[in-house]
């Protein structure tokens, strides 16, 4: 259990991005109004289990398996939640009794509660804002001004589009049962029914999305659209300074898929593994998750290119992210938020996702049982993982571009003692506190490396700092 989600409890005050609920063996009526008003909010945590008061009161754990299946059930269904959110529930124990969390991202879309009512979050209250016009327009705004997915080509046309691919999501979508009705629904009704086709509403302009576009444009549609766009997948295994072998992709996202992942199977071996009395090949199952994380969640307003290398001893990924927490991601954290949900529906279609937040939970778990080791992976403005098989201090660090002030900072409190400020100050080598602060203590105190040992009061004299085991 992350410290960060004890210490929200504790709190004890719910917000515009905290909810608790008390919920004994089932899942309280008013969940999917919080879902929803979070969804088409900021996003934020809620608490099973938990009073109002933040009092934990816990979940029975014999009924949490029928709770996780009828909150994941529910939350994809579009009778209850349009359009769907994938979601993802965990479980933890706190003074002997268990919980239940739920992380809703901020999304890119209105979702509306039975495909009528439309909640936002206000304070600490769901709000039902369906029939105030001014507000669910203010909502539209907001969205399309938040998410670069959404960004309108009023002059991209259906013939602009591959139809063969939106053909394969049909023939995928019909087998589910929320899609059914997409066996009448024509080209445009498919795109519109996915937040693909949109409307601004401060501008009256309507049009294609550039998730549209990227997800099933033609290659020279997306080449015109977004010029940048490309993924370089490299192996540099003899020659480092240039290359063995390269993939140079500007293709859709369906297609960069499956070109991405024959390359990874190329260049890497095979791993099968049992799990009960089930044979899976954990190399596919890897890097699907990878891949699908670089397509579903780069940040398309950077230019940055996404590149996969694989080196003789390891393979890193690389993507333009637009981070809300930066930092370390470990194992068990709240998983970043969605950079492009329309996309990632798309993906949840094509069996390619599953709820969201399960994919860094796989890449840490079948990483382990492949390589031996934990990923190492940096939610900045660059988001990167690293797989080898030492996963060290020193490899998480050269990720993160520390200064030689916070490098060695970091590596004196790898004892796991805390210290004041000063004392830090003077192990390396700095004299003004202001400079000490600004440029080393607090970056990575924003990272997450280090913690303060008393978070709640930041200026307290008896402040000390310490490495955030955590992640080490």
């Amino acid at each position: 259990m992350r410290k960060e989600l004890i210490e929200e409890i504790s709190m004890g005050n719910e917000s515009i991005t905290i909810e608790f609920k008390e919920a004994h063996n089932k899942l309280p009526k008013s969940l999917y109004d919080t879902v929803c008003s979070f969804s088409n909010r900021q996003g934020g945590n809620i608490y099973l289990g938990v009073s109002d008061e933040g009092d934990i009161t816990g979940v029975d754990p014999r009924a949490v398996a029928q709770m996780k299946k009828d909150f994941v059930t529910t939350t994809q269904s579009a009778q209850k939640i349009e359009p769907p959110l994938y979601l993802d529930i965990q479980e933890y124990q706190i003074e002997d009794k268990t919980i239940l969390h739920i992380f809703v991202p901020s999304s890119s879309q209105v979702h509306r509660l039975n495909r009528t009512k439309i909640y936002d979050r206000n304070e600490d209250a769901d709000i039902d804002i369906t029939h105030n016009t001014i507000q669910v327009q203010q909502m539209y705004n907001r969205k399309q001004a938040d998410y670069t997915e959404r960004k309108i080509f009023s002059h991209v046309s259906i013939d602009d589009l591959r139809i063969d691919l939106i053909e394969q999501l049909r023939k995928t979508a019909l087998a589910q049962e929320d899609y059914r009705a997409w066996t009448t629904f024509d080209h445009l009704e498919i795109l519109k029914s996915l937040g693909m086709y949109s409307k601004d509403y401060t501008t009256g302009e309507e049009g294609f999305t550039l998730a549209a576009v990227i997800t099933f444009g033609k290659d020279e549609v997306i080449s015109a659209v977004l010029p940048y766009f490309r993924i370089d997948a490299l192996v540099k295994k003899k020659d480092i300074e240039r290359y063995d072998d390269r993939e140079n992709i500007r293709t859709n996202l369906i297609e960069s898929y499956s070109r991405l992942m024959s390359f990874i199977k190329k260049h890497t071996s095979d791993k099968f593994h049992l799990e009960g009395d089930q044979r899976i090949n954990i190399r596919d199952i890897l890097f699907r998750e990878l891949i699908v994380n670089m397509l579903v969640h780069r940040e398309y307003s950077n230019a940055f290119v996404s590149k996969i290398t694989v080196y003789e001893d390891h393979l890193t990924f690389e993507n333009a992210n637009k981070p809300i927490h930066p930092g370390i991601i470990t194992e068990g954290m709240i998983a970043p938020y969605p950079k492009n949900p329309t996309i990632a529906r798309v993906f949840n279609i094509l069996g390619l996702i599953d709820e969201l937040g399960s994919g860094v939970n796989k890449i840490f778990k079948y990483t382990k049982i492949m390589y031996g080791s934990s990923p190492i992976i940096s939610n900045q403005d660059i988001f990167k993982v690293q797989i080898d098989g030492q996963g060290d201090l020193d490899a998480m660090l050269n990720l993160l571009h520390l200064s030689d002030s916070q490098r060695a900072l970091v590596h004196y409190l790898e004892n796991g003692e805390a210290y004041t400020s000063k004392y830090l100050m003077q192990v390396v080598g700095l004299k003004d506190p202001v400079t000490f602060r600004k440029s080393v203590l607090n970056p990575l105190i924003e990272l997450r490396l280090v913690n303060r040992t008393i978070p709640g009061k930041p200026t307290s004299p008896n402040q000390k700092y310490k490495i955030n085991k955590d992640y080490f």
